[in-house]
C-alpha cells in the first residue's frame, strides 16, 4: 500500500520532496519482495485483496497531494508509523528463524527512518 501512497504523491514539480518519496517508493518495493519471498518460503501465496490495497494506498495518496505537501506528509507519518507497529508486534510475538528475523528487522529499521525523513521535511 505504501507504494502507490508514496506513487500517488509525486508530482511532475522538480521539488526535493520528490526526490525523497520516490527514494521511500524504491524502498518499499524492496520491502514487497522480501515480504513476498518470505510468503512462499512459508508455502502461502499473496493474498487476492492486495489489489484492493494498492488502489486504496493510490487513492490516499492522491488525495492527500492534493491537500498540500504537508497533509501528503503528514498521511506518511501515519502510515509509517502504524507499520512500525505492526513490525514490533510481529517481531515480539513471533519466534521468527534468524533470516526471517533478520529481514524484518531491516524493515523495521527503514520504516523507522520513513518516519523520522518525513518528521523532518515536515518541521522545515
Amino acid at each position: 500500500m505504501a507504494i502507490n501512497i508514496y506513487r500517488g504523491q509525486i508530482t511532475k514539480q522538480p521539488v526535493k520532496e520528490n526526490t525523497q518519496l520516490i527514494s521511500a517508493m524504491l524502498n518499499e518495493m524492496i520491502h514487497v519482495q522480501d515480504f513476498q519471498m518470505k510468503l512462499y518460503e512459508f508455502g502461502f501465496r499473496p493474498c487476492i485483496l492486495r489489489y484492493f490495497f494498492a488502489l486504496f494506498g493510490l487513492v490516499m495518496g492522491c488525495s492527500s497531494r492534493i491537500l498540500g505537501m504537508r497533509m501528503a506528509l503528514k498521511t506518511d507519518i501515519w502510515v509509517e508509523k502504524e507499520a512500525v507497529k505492526h513490525y514490533t508486534k510481529l517481531l515480539r510475538t513471533i519466534d521468527w528463524d534468524q533470516d526471517t528475523r533478520k529481514v524484518l528487522e531491516k524493515d523495521l529499521a527503514d520504516k523507522q527512518e520513513h518516519v523520522r525523513r518525513w518528521e523532518k521535511l515536515i518541521s522545515v
